[in-house]
């Protein structure tokens, strides 16, 4: 018996008809309230027999992302609600199986195959994402879009050299900076949202994610000028904990280090105040409200004049800042020109290499 992949791939695309009928799903975009000409057009490429389209594929994977509420699906595909149920129904009589649990007309879950079918699916629209941007780095050369999703850290302190340096390499390409928090980065990414995701945390947790390692980094101790942790040179565990601690948000740029170590010395810290970012941190250290705990990129002299720093590298485990990209994607030129200016050590053959093999992660 053929496999559900053979049997999206081979027996529903009959070989004089393969071509054609994915070079046309391929060049049509329908717009929003266009939902007759999309009808007519997807009948117009039908066989005279069911056939899989990438628009019965693109039903069934945002009836998941979207917890099986078709009203939501209908909208981001800009078709009808019957359209996508159409589609969804139409999909499960040409591979002979239900892919989705139904209570009336309503879907509630995935059945048993239709767990294997959601992941052929996704295979199958990666391979599609990856045809355009294989296609578009031949015709369209140094042009086209890049979109990065990382943290507020990186984009303020990590990334603005690496921007620079790509702007003026590659000016035809927009270059779209998303900010958000580990767990969402590496959501967006795994989802192919954004085509490379930069965080500490989170983007190694996800099996459609391959991680590269960016840098290592440290965290600081920033305090006012005159402020008597200065005057020891490495301060305990004890010795910090005895101020109130200002810091990052659980979960967010090396936070948990901070928290094993004062674990592991049995210290309860006293968290007078928590931030997503540096800026925010310093801001309440100026102000007197006590000791900031921060990534060192996020310390500068000139720039923090009225504050000093630590070094804490013996007091917090050192951090990985790394690179996410989704298993099996097809990354053009400029992304890995982006990848190799942040992380010079990254080689393209290396991460291609990584891209397609078993793992989650690739390490130098």
């Amino acid at each position: 018996m053929r496999s559900l992949h053979e049997r999206i791939t081979k027996r529903s695309f009959p070989a004089a008809r393969r071509q054609r009928t994915v070079a046309q799903v391929f060049s049509w975009h329908p717009a929003p309230g266009d939902v007759p000409a999309a009808v007519r057009r997807e009948d117009a490429i039908r066989d005279k027999g069911s056939i899989v389209n990438f628009q019965q594929l693109r039903s069934v994977r945002e009836a998941l992302r979207c917890n099986f509420n078709l009203t939501e699906v209908a909208g981001r595909l800009h078709t009808s609600q019957p359209g996508v149920s159409r589609h969804i129904r139409e999909l499960e009589d040409e591979l002979g199986v239900t892919i989705f649990e139904r209570v009336g007309k309503r879907l509630t879950g995935l059945t048993e195959p239709g767990h294997e079918v959601v992941r052929v699916v996704e295979r199958l629209l990666v391979e599609q994402e990856n045809l355009r941007r294989a296609a578009e780095e031949f015709t369209g050369r140094d042009v086209g879009r890049l979109t990065i999703a990382t943290t507020h850290s990186q984009a303020r302190y990590a990334l603005p050299k690496v921007v620079q340096a790509f702007r003026e390499r590659f000016p035809g390409v927009h270059l779209n900076l998303q900010q958000g928090s580990p767990a969402h980065i590496a959501e967006w990414v795994a989802t192919g949202k954004t085509d490379i995701g930069i965080a500490t945390e989170s983007v190694g947790l996800m099996p459609e994610l391959v991680t590269f390692p960016g840098y290592q980094w440290h965290h600081q101790i920033v305090v006012p000028p005159d402020h008597p942790l200065l005057k020891t040179a490495q301060p305990s565990i004890a010795e910090v904990a005895a101020y109130p601690i200002i810091t990052y948000d659980v979960g967010l740029t090396g936070r948990p280090h901070i928290d094993a170590a004062f674990a592991r010395h049995g210290v309860q810290p006293d968290l007078v105040l928590t931030a997503m970012d540096a800026d925010v941190i310093k801001t309440y250290v100026m102000a007197g409200l006590g000791v900031g705990i921060i990534a060192s990129i996020a310390y500068d002299p000139v720039e923090d004049a009225r504050l000093a720093a630590i070094d804490a590298s013996h007091l917090f485990e050192p951090n990985m800042t790394r690179i996410a990209i989704r298993r099996g994607a097809h990354l053009r030129k400029f992304a890995y020109a982006f990848i190799e200016l942040f992380a010079p050590h990254l080689t393209r053959a290396g991460i291609e290499k990584a891209l397609v093999r078993d793992g989650d992660s690739y390490e130098i």
